[in-house]
């Protein structure tokens, strides 16, 4: 090796003693040239013949050579993969593993390979049976858009032996449709398999100057949530997952699973998640076969939807995929969006559907050609003229000047190779030549050049088409199997399952979840935080921990929610040892964590005299005890903290008092605040919110309930919470009104007969199935109004008048009836449809008004700096009654409520 004369630091071969004991003569041996050039090669050499598709045909080397062993091998039957894996070989510098594995992989995608035997399953993660025993054959839809042996471009096999494609010429996005994935050195890429049918508009869109988008689309099905996908390029991603749908209270079930995952992985991760505690089940098991069909039975008193997104949240039920678009064009590496990706693979198609076009026309063309000599050459007898030559030469000359007068309507000149074909024709042939027959065939090519000159000309029109008849011929059954949604987001700590206890000690100042012998507080989880009160009027949020110092004199301590605006605090505090006594109530919505934040007016001294935490706003009244203390005529008045605006944590708050209290008292317990939460409909992620986005369902109490009627005839009502799902089939979903009648049409399976029924749920507890149990019953129509309008539309019977429209107040047609009751027949008649009209007038029952309380928005809880301006006079006042409960005594001894 020559020396190497760069800069590079040098690496010196180790010196070793020799036999005798004795040191060996010194030599050096400079590798720093080796390091450089021989990692480049290989590094160039996983890169572009291994890890990483061409742009192309879409293909990884071994792929390619899978699919042209293949099509040598293509008899129409069935061959042992493992004579296909040795055919490979022969193209394949590798061993038989790396082959084999690469074609299971193929065929597993289902549009190359038509397979024979256990070629694994994608949704268990079982491999597939050893090469001999499995057989494979090309697919319909690869021996048409693959292969075409003459526009291929060849190359010599690593050997030397064998001809192999440089290229296929795919006439498909293949790439796009199949997915890439692979991992070279410090080079990778991850291209995601998309829908078939959808690639094929998207082609049509391109080839039409109109825009398009592509997303993926996984064999395993599922719920994809691309909204970050970012055309496929780096910094993108992909939420794949299950889907999941609840079969009774008490039972889930995952019939889709989340693209890289199968059902062992899955399950894994759940038992791992239930042994953690952060989901609770009770059972669960796998009848995955044909389709995926994983049972997970719950405990009693444990939340379907609460689990579903703790799944979502804790398991594999939800997993990101980060693509990276990742080629190789021109022997480099490319990094390409995938709509860029089917724009160039269509315009290569476009391309070669040119070049195979041009090759028929020229063969169209030549056989044209020949066909027109070969006329020339028996009807002109021009094969008499050679019957006196004696020499090679002078035959062809013969048959020259005899083709010369006959040749000017030719497209091109005559070349010897022309006169050779003609001397090659049998006697036999020319005695039977039918001149008609000849024109006709003449007629035919002249036909079919044409129209390959149509097709050139119109080029665009005829890929389209092209693309076309694929969709046609292949494209059935290929329909979309991911669903497209927006998934909202889960918080983690609101679906935990709260797996272990809280314990506090007050007097020493510590929480945490090992103080066993200390006061328990409440069942929590490893994730949750901690709210923390202390009687100097500091306030702290924390993570819960095995045990954790956050000050002496604790007064309250809880689980605290993030952006929870309808907990709202209570609070009466003294402004240092003689300062005023002051009252606030505010709601604790965003921290910083393990930050201590002052609630008093920051003066040294401050103590809480009263707290309460009001998880729906409740605003209790209490009685105020002054000492006696001077000229004081008022001894005693009550405070109604519902005069109290809500603001901001760190207002200083109102006045109660400048004189010292004696004691608080409670007068009354309090009712909620805030007003009836507005709850939206989102039918984009399916889900409730309070953020103001999809249909407004109404304003809801603690005691106000949701409607939910599915197309099964199901019917239910729920309290509203965010983290509810609902199923496909919910066709009604609104705010439910006890009062309100709901009326429903259906078809009786059993006496084949349209039935009404009116009825009230009288147990909103329990769901129930408002049809009858014949399989052939279903639910037609639903109404919620107080008077609903059916339009009933008859069939016209053969041979007379189509009877007329009836339009039928349902409230007069039936009654109110009790919810199983099977309900009154429609009509005898033949019914062709039923619609719903503009339901009748009706003035609902005015609600009894609720007393209007002062309340701030939301957003100002949000504003730590809202309501520091202080109102100086005390709060309004009305006699105690004697016998209240004392909250402080004379020592001043706290009694929370």
């Amino acid at each position: 090796m020559s020396e190497d004369t760069t800069n590079e630091e040098e690496f010196n071969l180790p010196i070793s003693p020799d036999s005798d004991g004795g040191e060996a003569e010194e030599t050096i041996t400079r590798v720093t040239g080796m390091f450089r050039d021989w990692f480049l090669d290989y590094a160039s050499y996983v890169i572009l013949e291994r890890a990483v598709p061409a742009i192309e045909d879409g293909f990884k080397p071994v792929q390619r050579r899978i699919m042209h062993s293949m099509k040598e091998l293509d008899d129409g039957r069935y061959n042992k993969v493992a004579n296909i894996v040795g055919h490979t070989m022969q193209y394949h510098p590798h061993g038989d593993a790396s082959i084999g594995d690469a074609m299971v992989q193929i065929g597993q995608k289902d549009l190359l390979i038509d397979t024979q035997g256990n070629w694994g399953n994608i949704y268990t993660g079982d491999s597939a049976a050893a090469s001999r025993y499995i057989e494979a054959r090309l697919s319909k839809f690869a021996l048409d858009v693959v292969f075409n042996p003459k526009i291929t471009r060849w190359q010599a096999s690593y050997d030397g032996r064998k001809k192999e494609p440089i290229n296929l010429p795919v006439m498909f996005p293949l790439l796009l449709a199949q997915g890439g994935e692979g991992i070279a050195v410090g080079l990778s890429t991850k291209i995601l398999p998309h829908n078939f049918n959808e690639l094929i508009d998207a082609s049509i869109k391109h080839l039409q100057g109109k825009k398009f988008q592509i997303l993926p689309d996984f064999p395993t099905g599922g719920l994809m949530d691309a909204t970050q996908y970012n055309d496929g390029l780096r910094g993108g991603k992909i939420r794949s997952r299950a889907l999941i749908n609840q079969i009774d209270k008490s039972t889930l079930v995952i019939s889709e699973i989340p693209y890289g995952t199968n059902t062992t992985s899955l399950i894994e991760s759940i038992l791992k998640a239930n042994e953690k505690g952060k989901i609770k089940i009770k059972k669960i098991e796998d009848n995955t076969a044909a389709e995926v069909e994983i049972l997970i039975q719950l405990p009693s008193g444990i939340s379907p939807d609460k689990t579903i997104d703790a799944l979502y949240a804790f398991t594999s039920c939800e997993t990101s995929i980060s693509p990276l678009g990742c080629v190789i064009e021109d022997n480099k590496p490319f990094f390409v969006g995938v709509s860029e990706m089917l724009r160039r693979s269509t315009d290569r198609t476009v391309q070669l559907l040119k070049i195979e076009l041009e090759f028929q026309l020229n063969e169209l063309e030549e056989q044209w050609h020949f066909a027109s000599l070969e006329r020339i050459f028996i009807e002109k007898r021009i094969y008499r003229d050679i019957e006196e030559e004696e020499t090679w030469e002078g035959v062809i000359a013969a048959i020259d000047r005899g083709l010369q007068p006959h040749i000017k309507h030719l497209k091109r000149g005559i070349t010897e190779e022309d006169i050779v074909r003609l001397t090659e024709i049998r006697i036999k042939r020319i005695s039977k030549f039918d001149i008609d027959k000849a024109q006709q065939k003449i007629d035919a090519l002249e036909d079919s050049i044409a129209q390959i000159m149509h097709h050139l000309q119109h080029l665009i029109e005829y890929a389209i088409d092209y693309f076309k008849r694929l969709r046609k011929d292949y494209g059935a059954g290929r329909d979309r199997k991911t669903e497209i949604r927006i998934f909202d987001d889960i918080e983690a700590t609101k679906v935990v399952i709260r797996n272990t206890k809280l314990f506090v000690n007050r007097v020493e100042g510590f929480i945490g979840t090992s103080m066993r012998r200390d006061e328990y507080v409440a069942d929590c989880s490893d994730i949750d935080d901690i709210i923390v009160f202390t009687e100097d009027g500091k306030m702290m949020v924390t993570k819960v921990s095995d045990k954790t110092f956050v000050g002496k004199g604790i007064i309250y301590v809880a689980v605290w929610k993030k952006k929870d605006k309808r907990t709202i605090y209570n609070l009466i505090y003294k402004d240092g040892s003689k300062g005023a006594t002051y009252v606030k109530r505010f709601a604790v919505t965003s921290i910083t964590r393990d930050r201590e934040y002052d609630l008093t007016a920051g003066s040294n001294g401050s103590k809480i005299l009263y707290f309460t935490a009001n998880p729906n706003g409740e605003a209790e009244v209490v009685t105020i005890l002054l000492r006696q203390s001077g000229s004081i005529k008022k001894l005693k008045w009550d405070l109604d903290f519902a005069d109290i605006l809500v603001k901001g944590r760190d207002s200083k708050g109102n006045i109660v008092t400048k004189y010292p209290i004696k004691r608080i008292e409670l007068k009354e317990k309090g009712l909620s605040t805030l007003k009836p939460r507005k709850i939206w409909f989102d039918d984009t992620v399916q889900r409730l919110n309070v953020d103001a986005r999809g249909e407004l369902l109404g304003e809801f109490t603690s005691d106000d309930r949701l409607l939910i009627i599915k197309q099964n005839g199901m019917v239910k009502t729920a309290i509203p919470e965010m983290s509810m799902h609902f199923d496909d089939d919910m066709i009604v979903l609104e705010k439910w009104d006890a009062q309100k009648p709901i009326t429903v049409i259906y078809w009786e399976g059993e006496k084949e007969l349209f039935y009404v029924k009116r009825f009230l749920i009288d147990n909103p507890e329990r769901d129930e199935i408002v049809i009858t149990d014949h399989p052939k019953s279903y639910l037609e129509k639903v109404f919620t109004d107080y008077r609903p309008v059916a339009e009933i539309i008859f069939v016209k019977e053969r041979g007379k008048d189509r009877k007329e429209n009836i339009e039928l107040n349902l409230e007069e047609f039936i009654s109110i009836k009790g919810i199983t009751a099977m309900g009154n027949q429609l009509t005898k008649e033949k019914v062709l449809e039923i619609n719903a009209k503009e339901s009748l007038p009706f003035t609902p029952p005015e609600p009894t008004p609720a007393e209007e309380l002062e309340v701030v928005d939301e957003e100002e809880l949000d504003n730590g700096e809202a309501g520091t301006k202080q109102d100086e006079s005390p709060s309004k006042s009305n006699n105690p009654p004697d016998d209240s409960p004392p909250l402080m005594d004379e020592e001043g001894q706290i009694t929370l409520f």
